[in-house]
């Protein structure tokens, strides 16, 4: 037994908006169920995120009984409620970073909400039944498929790893500003990178690439505040080929269920450099 053991799972139904913790979650080929379905697109079919919108920070997502409802974290009154099979009209071409994929409007009342919200015109979509939008081939094994993920199914970044930045901080971070699928306990700050590939029950993952943070993880989750930190101190021990990395993304063989509590078994360590 190496130490390390999944301590938290998080899903992020709609991109940019806020994540739900789960005890249990089920690991598809796109990644968690319902991670990142969905996603705001403006009148271009360009996708919408915090990094120029901080304000959807302040917006709350949960699903129970097959429905998905988005609540303003301060004003709770604030909020839209529709069915996660809900889709409406023609396919739409919609755009995420360099990828094309193609997405549903879920309603046209419901994209009324959301662009009355940050008054301007965008429209909430799902993504295509079996749309295949993949993984970056300089990094994919087979092909791997993905969602509406920046660009891979998972993220994980050890507990340990924030504790580390935390403690260089004159005020601490919360996990939710760096957005992972799955974090671990044990090892030293950033053992994560050392993992060529490990399993979680029967599923194999592996990590494929560091990953790049932006502006995103200066803006509180919790008011939608944003400041330097903690990227400017990250900046100044975790920088790689001009990147801030923090954590690793993932790509998996298998599907199933994954719980927290459950060991994480490293099958293969990066070479030492």
């Amino acid at each position: 037994m190496n130490g390390f053991y999944l301590s938290e799972l998080h899903i992020y139904p709609i991109k940019s908006l806020g994540g739900i913790s789960l005890q249990q979650a089920q690991l598809e080929d796109t990644g968690l169920k319902f991670d990142r379905n969905w996603m705001l697109i403006d009148e271009k079919g360009t996708f919408i995120t915090q990094r120029k919108h901080f304000e959807l920070a302040m917006l709350q997502v949960t699903i129970a009984e097959d429905k998905l409802m988005v609540t303003h974290k301060i004003n709770p009154s604030q909020a839209i409620t529709f069915n996660v099979d809900d889709t409406t009209g023609d396919p739409i071409d919609v755009e995420i970073w360099d990828d094309r994929s193609t997405a549903l409007e879920v309603a046209p009342a419901v994209s009324k909400w959301f662009s009355e919200f940050m008054q301007m015109n965008v429209r909430l979509v799902k993504m295509t039944p079996g749309a295949k939008r993949l993984v970056d081939p300089r990094y994919a094994t087979d092909d791997e498929i993905v969602s509406f993920a920046d660009g891979y199914p998972c993220l994980i970044i050890g507990q340990s790893s924030l504790d580390g930045l935390n403690d260089k901080l004159e005020d601490s971070v919360r996990m939710d500003r760096f957005r992972p699928n799955l974090v671990f306990t044990g090892g030293e700050p950033h053992i994560e990178d050392s993992f060529k590939s490990f399993y979680l029950g029967e599923i194999l993952f592996s990590a494929v690439k560091p990953c790049a943070r932006c502006v995103l993880t200066t803006i509180d989750q919790q008011t939608g505040a944003k400041g330097q930190e903690p990227l400017k101190t990250l900046a100044a021990y975790r920088t790689q080929n001009k990147k801030v990395m923090f954590g690793q993304n993932l790509i998996h063989k298998g599907n199933g269920m994954i719980s927290v509590g459950s060991e994480l078994r490293v099958k293969e360590w990066k070479p030492i450099t």
